[in-house]
């Protein structure tokens, strides 16, 4: 049987390295596009949370992360074709250099057929640039590098002493001048979330917007030919409906943001209302049946979240009454007793989990993994600058991908689930399922000890 099918150009943005400016030509080229009226549907590689953020303001359509471990070939197939649907061009960034990684940006580019253009900080250099993008090029024979954009071009001389060593078959689609104005801020664990500076933000992309117009690159986008992208032929995993009715809470605001917007649609085809609420400013939890906290950066505000008593207390009570609660990285960390914040501030936290969080620095830990939990294998990753110490003898680890040493530890008190990794919920619908529903025959004796302790760590950190 013929699968359905759309054509759309595509155009995939990669680089040598990290740090070559690939988040910040992507979204000045879906801003300059979207200007012109263009529907610019824009993937980012990898199980990266703050490029979407950027890239889908840019855009002003939604980002979505595309992993073919992580995801799976049938998920990254769909999400393609349901975009050519709708798109005048489809732009997908890579993640770290277009070949690391296993599956690397390269494999995703080549498995559908999507041409590359290598985006690369040419400072200090000049023919060694074309050296270089000519053998990242000639790595391997299925992929197509459509050309080079040079970026942090110091002038119009050195733009012709790099196009001139390239090889005719290797074109020079764009020179982006050296401008500061163009770089978009980061901090630890990568660029500052959008929401936290969307009026600078709109500022650089529309001057990103201008450099790419001024250098010409819509030029090299007239010349991409329609790539077909055809629904898959094998099924995606199956999504009970096994929580309709039941209503999730999900943490979100500045201190826990680290969402896939894949996950809230796997809720809502489970048949979850989802609704959302504010550790830093809320007083109380809206009416739900199970709690989902999130990653995202609580040492940044651990003095406010440890002030909102009345939210602690909330989730304190819910916890008691024997409710789920996933509590993911940053979410964990917020989970434990204390939190020590980068100033080696110490505040305390929920308490729901016996331990102690604290910041390291510019040391971390990440890497792909799959969640072994009671309810079902659950793939996902871990990224994070801090250590959790003082913790209870894990339910499980992590299996890494590629590595036999175990992963991260899995932690369970009462209904609360907790660790430092970030669940790709389209992976296993029905293992979200059931970590989130109210399943019969709860250890409540678990849930009582674990309560006990609540009132323990609160009166000792208070």
């Amino acid at each position: 049987m013929n699968q359905p099918s759309a054509s759309c150009p595509a155009l995939f943005i990669s680089a040598p390295a990290s740090g070559q400016g690939k988040t910040t030509l992507t979204a000045g080229l879906a801003r300059l596009l979207r200007n012109q009226g263009k529907v610019v549907r824009v993937f980012k590689t990898g199980p990266d949370y703050l490029d979407p953020q950027i890239l889908a303001q840019a855009s002003g359509q939604p980002v979505d992360q595309l992993d073919l471990w992580m995801a799976g070939e049938a998920y990254c197939r769909q999400r393609f074709y349901e975009a050519a649907i709708e798109a005048d061009l489809i732009l997908v960034e890579g993640a770290m250099g277009l070949h690391d990684g296993e599956p690397s940006s390269a494999d995703l580019a080549a498995l559908f057929g999507i041409p590359m253009a290598i985006v690369m900080d040419v400072k200090g250099m000049a023919q060694t640039a074309a050296a270089l993008v000519t053998g990242l090029a000639g790595f391997r024979d299925d992929i197509h590098v459509a050309g080079l954009i040079a970026n942090n071009c110091g002038s119009q001389r050195h733009r012709e002493l790099i196009e001139g060593a390239l090889p005719d078959t290797l074109p020079f689609l764009a020179a982006v001048p050296r401008d500061p104005e163009l770089t978009l801020p980061e901090r630890h664990l990568g660029l500052v979330q959008a929401e936290e500076i969307r009026f600078e933000l709109e500022v650089r992309f529309e001057a990103a917007a201008q450099a790419l117009e001024a250098a010409g690159l819509l030029d090299a986008l007239a010349t991409l030919s329609p790539i077909s992208f055809s629904a898959p032929t094998e099924a995606l995993a199956a999504v009970p409906q096994a929580l309709t009715g039941h209503t999730i809470g999900v943490a979100r605001d500045a201190a826990f943001s680290f969402i896939y917007q894949a996950n809230l649609d796997v809720l809502a085809q489970m048949g979850a209302r989802v609704r959302f609420f504010s550790p830093l400013a809320d007083a109380d939890l809206p009416e739900c049946d199970a709690l989902w906290l999130p990653g995202g950066y609580p040492e940044l505000h651990a003095q406010a979240l440890a002030a909102n008593t009345a939210m602690l207390d909330a989730i304190r009570g819910f916890f008691r009454a024997g409710n789920p609660i996933l509590a993911e990285c940053g979410g964990m960390l917020y989970s434990l007793e204390t939190l020590t914040d980068y100033a080696e501030n110490t505040h305390p936290m929920l308490g729901l989990l016996p331990g102690h969080g604290a910041m390291r620095g510019r040391r971390g830990c990440q890497g792909m993994q799959t969640a072994e939990l009671p309810e079902g294998p659950i793939r996902g990753h871990a990224h994070h600058r801090s250590m959790a110490g003082q913790t209870p003898e894990p339910i499980a680890y992590g299996r890494r991908q590629r590595h036999p040493a175990p992963g991260e530890p899995i932690y369970r008190a009462g209904r609360l689930t907790a660790t430092y990794l970030h669940l790709f919920f389209p992976n296993n619908p029905a293992a979200v399922a059931r970590l989130f529903s109210h399943a019969p025959g709860n250890d409540s004796a678990q849930a009582t000890a674990a309560s006990s302790h609540i009132e323990e760590s609160f009166h000792a950190v208070k």
